[in-house]
């Protein structure tokens, strides 16, 4: 019994010590206002977007991310903002995160209500910059300021 727990503790290693890989979507209503989440397990502001299936590229992770957490539909994908793979930029594991800007439209409705509290517009002026959840607040600014970051 013992040795059966130490092959299935070096095999959760193997697989836990390396990145998962992840996206966040910035989305661009028609008017040109952003839309965000409100995270449910700590109360701020977020990008949509999570971590990508088994079997799923980035386009489509995306895009059912940004489906489950809004309820929008993505267009399409306009640019890259950056790759995101600080050790420490998501509290709960280590992920690598592709940051996108995406053409999107439809009515917002939060269809994943355990994960997301809220989903709202805003202006780009008038984002919430000091209430973001993880790196969020970074991968918006260097949205804003036209950057394609690799951090």
């Amino acid at each position: 019994m013992l040795r059966s727990w130490q092959f299935v503790e070096t095999v959760l290693g193997i697989i836990f010590r390396h990145p998962i890989a992840g996206t966040s979507v910035i989305p661009i209503l028609p008017d040109g206002r952003l839309v965000l989440v409100k995270r449910q397990d700590n109360g701020k502001w977020a990008i949509p977007g999570g971590m990508v299936n088994w079997g799923e590229d980035l386009p489509t992770s995306a895009k059912r991310e940004l489906a489950e957490e809004t309820g929008l539909e993505l267009l399409e994908i306009t640019r890259l903002v950056g790759v995101y793979s600080h050790p420490l930029r998501d509290p709960r594991i280590h992920s690598i995160c592709v940051a996108i800007v995406a053409q999107v439209e439809g009515e917002i409705a939060v269809q994943d209500k355990l994960e997301i509290a809220e989903a709202r517009a805003f202006d780009p002026q008038n984002l919430p910059l000091g209430q973001m959840s993880h790196d969020h607040a970074r991968q918006l600014e260097d949205y804003l300021q036209g950057k394609i970051t690799i951090a």
